[in-house]
């Protein structure tokens, strides 16, 4: 019986060392605002997934909503330029 296995080598290489490098946690760390106030947005949609929401409930949702937008927004205009010759 012939066994059959795949002939190419694996797409991604795995860093070296075995974790994130430095860059990658500075990256997390600059997008934690933003991490943070969609796991709250997230909390209360999770706890209002079994009983239909109140007039709290809704201010809850929309407050949340608003952080995970301005956090957006503060994310995106810290971003640093793209690197290349664009003028």
């Amino acid at each position: 019986m012939k066994h059959i296995v795949t002939l190419q080598a694996a797409v991604t290489v795995p860093p070296p060392g075995g974790g994130p490098s430095a860059a990658d946690l500075a990256a997390i760390e600059r997008e934690m605002p933003l991490i943070s106030a969609e796991v709250e947005l997230l909390d209360v949609q999770i706890a209002l997934l079994d009983r239909a929401p109140s007039e709290l409930d809704e201010r809850r949702i929309r407050r949340a909503r608003n952080r995970v937008m301005a956090a957006r927004r503060d994310l995106t205009n810290r971003a640093e330029p793209l690197m290349g010759g664009a003028a």
